[in-house]
Order: C-alpha cells, then structure tokens, then sequence
C-alpha cells in the first residue's frame, strides 16, 4: 500500500514541477545542507551533534523569497499553509537551522520525505545507521523522490 502511495505522490510531484509553482528538490546552490555546530546536547550512540529547532518567521519567508526569486517559484503568502521549511539534513541526523540547510517543501513533497527522516533518526538512535549513512539516503531521496522506496525499504531492513 506504501509503494502505491509513493507511486501516486510522485506522480503528483512531477505534474506540480511542471507547472513551475514550487521546488520538487532543494537547489544544491541554494541549499547545500549543513550540520549543526553549536550543539544543545549529542544524541545517539554516535553522538552526534543536536541543534534545537530555532528557525524564525523571518529567516522563514527569506528562504522561500530566495527560492522565488533565483528559482522564478510562485510560492505566494496564501498558500504557505502547503509548505514548511525543510531542514535538508534533518535536526534528528545533525543538521543545523542555518539557511544553507533550509528550503520551501510543498506538502506533496514532505508526506514522501517526512517518514523517511522519522525512520532513519529512529535507526541511528538504535545505533544501527551511522549519520553519513543516513544524510547520505536522505539527501538522495529529496533529490530524487522516485527512490524514496527504494530507500524505505533498505531504511526498514536495518
């Protein structure tokens, strides 16, 4: 039923970058990622560095203004209900609030995305994915959302 789901919201996400409304994927330009550096607390038995959420409303509409502008999106104030700003590397798997970390997600993007992240954190928590292991698949599957499935299933085989 997951795999139909996924085959149905990609279908979605392909007919929406068509229209040219919003990003399927986060720009490598505009948003490389980066991992967090002021760490609140180290999670995992990696250890590995926390940053507590602390993305303002401002830093908020800057990113999808960014996106907009270099990108020519249409993501209007009415429809910010559809989207959030997604870190790229995760918070659960290290990654930091800064803005090469953030990008506008439609909603269409992040019910794919989302459990993957859940998933992959839930996994290095256990101490049986390594962060690089896990941004590695999470990074592949924002970039390329037709392998999200292919990466759910290797992320529940761990």
């Amino acid at each position: 039923m997951l795999q139909v789901i996924f085959a149905l919201v990609i279908g979605i996400n392909a007919w929406g970058a068509r229209m040219g409304d919003y990003p399927l994927n986060p720009d490598p330009r505009l948003t490389p990622g980066s991992y967090c550096e002021q760490a609140n607390s180290r999670r995992y038995p990696q250890r590995i560095a926390y940053c507590e959420r602390n993305v303002s409303k401002g830093i908020k509409w800057q990113v999808i203004h960014t996106y907009n502008r270099e990108l020519n999106f249409r993501i209007e104030r009415g429809e910010r209900s559809q989207y959030k700003i997604d870190h790229l590397i995760p918070l659960c798997a290290g990654g930091s609030n800064r803005v090469d970390n953030l990008w506008p997600q439609h909603q269409s993007v992040y019910v794919v995305t989302d459990p993957l992240e859940g998933l992959a954190c839930e996994k290095m928590a256990a101490g049986r994915l390594h962060q690089r292991r896990a941004v590695e698949l999470l990074m592949r599957a924002k970039q390329n959302l037709e392998e999200a499935p292919r990466i759910l299933r290797e992320l529940e085989s761990l």
